[in-house]
């Protein structure tokens, strides 16, 4: 008997003109930030209905091609590169060690705000990527109808309008907060101080993730502690079985994370990571300082839950500001410290008392107008398309067997060189061309990562950039 073999269904249209479009962006026709025809241009062209189009862009829309634009349009959507080796992860260390004075932090975060040099160094966005002028007029404003505020000492814990907003905006990410818990801090600088200072005492370890932010390194030093740091994976954060390792050996006080797009590997811990992440820290019955700054910088359709989403008996401390998202010289951060309510608000008070009302009020009258939600689309935009450049532009500019990290959200992106280079020696060569970069030796207690070095690609495209990153490979390859 013959069997007859039925042939398979043709793909629905749209799928078809979904494939077209994915074609014609992987051959390079269409180019991140390109802007697709109209629904109804493309309906006239391709002789099919307008939902058809419209599924063929969802389609490519879900499977991360292109992105949809309020009032806009529909744009190809920036791709980081895929087939580079991503860094190597570290090894762990053996046992806590004191973290050295480093002099380079200070002088790489001079450079940050010296106009003369392209600042890739320090981890700050260019202002023109916040509503500046928006925030001025509304600082002005609260200054002239409430000039009080400007004659008052700002001894409290949080401007309550302030706070429930930050508590309504984390309850949306899925993490409820109490708004009356919360500590309105000068930055997420002082949120972490306050923090470790809350859960520690001299001479105690921590747990950090490496490569480490340089600012947790700093903050460690000066207060007298001790740090371990624990082998993280360049795209799902911090290894749960190198923390168990050295939860088990070590009496540590506090583990330090950031789970949503590390600085400076841009790593993000996955949600089921996180439930094990917080079982381990009850098991062994360890605080958790989260740092939570970069968490709606997300490239992806949703905000990742913060690790404090888990947290069932107030051991995490999570910490975060508007320095990276809206306004960087308002220093407006905050902390949910749980369980350490009253350590951390005695604390805030020995340390600076409060933090100025007049900043916490412009910040809430601008989150309360509702333009917020539209600026982070388009900063978070603005971020991903910067990545983009910066990755394309060092895969063609610096020497061969160049390793680079790939962040879904935030804006730094991390190099690791072939072995035997020394970023120090092109941070010091770079310098004469008035291009500033972050070595990897500091973001590790032991000098580890002298191949690597942190990029900032806070600072929009222009040809001086593009320059200064073709120049910093010209000196790299010199180098070998």
């Amino acid at each position: 008997m013959v069997q007859t073999v039925t042939p398979p269904a043709p793909a629905p249209l749209y799928v078809e003109l979904a494939r077209s479009f994915e074609q014609l962006i992987e051959q390079g026709t269409l180019r991140p930030g390109h802007r697709l025809p109209s629904v109804r241009r493309m309906s006239l062209q391709r002789v099919v209905s307008i939902s058809t189009v419209l599924q063929a862009y969802t389609l490519l829309e879900n499977r991360g091609w292109i992105e949809a634009r309020p009032q806009s349009g529909y744009y190809v959507r920036p791709r980081l590169p895929t087939h580079t080796p991503e860094p190597r992860m570290a090894r762990p260390m053996a046992k806590p060690s004191y973290v050295g004075v480093n002099d380079l932090t200070a002088e790489v975060l001079s450079f940050a705000v010296d106009p003369k040099y392209v600042p890739f160094g320090a981890a700050c966005p260019d202002h023109s990527l916040f509503p500046t002028k928006k925030l001025a007029r509304i600082l002005a404003s609260v200054g002239r109808n409430d000039p009080a505020l400007l004659g008052r000492y700002a001894m409290n814990w949080a401007y309550d309008p302030l706070a429930r907003e930050i508590a309504r905006r984390y309850l949306q990410a899925g993490c409820p907060l109490a708004h009356d818990e919360l500590v309105v801090t000068i930055g997420c600088t002082e949120a972490t101080n306050l923090a470790l200072r809350a859960v520690t005492k001299p001479g105690d370890a921590v747990a950090i993730e490496t490569p480490a932010y340089f600012g947790f390194l700093e903050a460690i030093q000066s207060l007298g502690l001790r740090a371990i740091e624990v082998p993280t994976d360049p795209r799902t954060g911090i290894c749960l079985d190198a923390t168990r390792e050295a939860l088990a050996h070590n009496d540590i006080k506090a583990v330090i994370v950031m789970p949503s797009y590390s600085n400076p590997l841009g790593s993000c811990m996955p949600d089921e990571k996180k439930a094990k992440f917080y079982q381990l820290l009850a098991e062994f019955d360890v605080a958790a300082i989260e740092d939570d700054v970069y968490g709606d910088l997300h490239f992806g359709e949703r905000r990742p839950k913060p690790l404090k989403a888990w947290d069932t008996d107030g051991r995490v401390i999570l910490c975060s500001s508007f320095g990276k998202t809206l306004a960087p010289s308002l220093r407006v951060g905050w902390c949910s410290p749980g369980r350490y309510l009253e350590r951390v608000r005695r604390l805030k008070f020995t340390n600076t008392l409060g933090t100025p009302v007049v900043l916490q009020k412009t910040v809430s009258d601008f989150l309360r107008n509702g333009g917020y939600d539209h600026h982070l689309r388009s900063i978070r935009r603005a971020y991903h398309h910067q990545l983009h450049l910066f990755s394309q532009a060092i895969l063609r500019s610096f020497p061969a067997g160049t390793r680079l990290s790939r962040p879904e959200g935030g804006f730094v992106l991390w190099v690791e060189m072939p072995p035997g280079f020394d970023t120090l020696r092109l941070y010091r060569a770079a310098l004469k061309h008035h291009i500033t970069t972050a070595p990897g030796a500091l973001f590790s207690v032991k000098d580890r990562y002298r191949n690597c070095l942190r990029m900032n690609c806070g600072v929009p495209w222009t040809e001086v950039i593009d320059g200064a990153v073709r120049t910093l490979g010209e000196l790299a390859k010199q180098q070998l």
